[in-house]
């Protein structure tokens, strides 16, 4: 869900929202088709100084811990995170999901360099994992999975840029904390993370389309926490959870959001609008964040230039105050 500039409405805006459900439904649908040993010494009698042989000992196999994509186990601030989202076959949904994923990923490169600032830029592929549906589905949860194949060629790709591939869930009326447990078999990998759109986690009796969904920082915790215990449990470098907020109302007791250690969180301001309505949304979000949370700042190719608009520039987006840790296009 998009909304426009920083209002706080819980009407979730007509003709970007079906285009963003129809493009959704239509995307799934189209888917669907060592450790070292020591060797006794011999017990036959020793050698004489002179015939002794000379023994060189064999180094210990070391095993190497996970590190992320371009080195190192920790995300901040070493590096810059920037990336598209989308879903093939889905074009509404973000230019991840269109033309040639190795040319997707070169721009998200070349578009990364004026990002850097003294940091480690790493690109990020944020495939949309998860698609809030109109429709109840076959199991009433208004939702739908991208297909494992599908998944993998990200990861692959992914792997193949080394970049970093953020799951991104939207709920419907499905549990978050369930989703994100279905995606394990890929979380346990160094280079994967969760994004979640919490404005499409519906409540009993909503439906994705007609009113902004939402979460609250104790849901955030639970999250945060399941995906702490994987990087504990596999010896994973720190593990990225974002959650982008499109207005104050999607998130609910934010003050009560613990971080764990392991995940970094980061909290990405999700708006449409011309830059100084962008820069009104980004303050109205982040001015009173819970602490130990990093920043994100979503831009929109299209529709931030709709209606005589344009695109931030880089060095916009870097002059916001705090500079923020992600910036995702799409």
């Amino acid at each position: 869900m998009r909304t426009d500039g920083h209002t706080d409405s819980t009407s979730p805006g007509g003709v970007r929202r079906r285009a963003l459900l129809s493009a959704g439904a239509a995307g799934a649908a189209a888917l669907a088709t060592g450790c070292s040993t020591s060797a006794a010494e011999e017990s036959a009698p020793s050698p004489t100084p002179s015939a002794r042989t000379s023994r060189t000992a064999s180094p210990k196999p070391t095993h190497r811990r996970p590190e992320l994509p371009r080195g190192g186990r920790r995300l901040f601030p070493e590096h810059r995170l920037v990336g598209y989202c989308g879903l093939p076959g889905a074009a509404a949904l973000g230019r991840l999901g269109t033309g040639d994923l190795d040319d997707r990923v070169a721009e998200i490169e070349r578009r990364g360099r004026a990002y850097a600032d003294g940091r480690t830029v790493l690109p990020v592929l944020e495939l949309l994992a998860v698609v809030a549906n109109a429709g109840p589905g076959p199991d009433g949860t208004y939702r739908s999975r991208t297909p494992d194949k599908t998944v993998r060629a990200f990861h692959e790709a992914a792997r193949d840029h080394k970049a970093l591939l953020l799951l991104n869930i939207q709920p419907g009326r499905a549990a978050p904390l369930d989703e994100v447990k279905a995606l394990r078999e890929w979380l346990v990998h160094p280079d994967v993370g969760i994004a979640l759109d919490p404005e499409w986690e519906m409540s009993s009796g909503q439906v994705p389309g007609n009113t902004y969904g939402h979460t609250s920082g104790a849901e955030l915790t639970r999250i945060a926490a399941y995906l702490a215990s994987l990087v504990e449990e596999h010896d994973l470098p720190e593990k990225v959870f974002v959650y982008h907020q499109v207005a104050e109302s999607v998130v609910r007791d934010e003050q009560r959001l613990k971080v764990p250690k392991g995940v970094a969180v980061i909290k990405s301001a999700d708006g449409i609008g011309s830059p100084q309505l962008k820069r009104q949304t980004w303050k109205q979000l982040v001015d009173a964040m819970p602490p130990r949370l990093h920043t994100g700042f979503k831009l929109f190719f299209e529709e931030d230039a709709e209606g005589g608009g344009r695109l931030m520039t880089p060095a916009e987006v870097l002059a916001l105050t705090p500079r923020p840790s992600y910036v995702m296009y799409e």
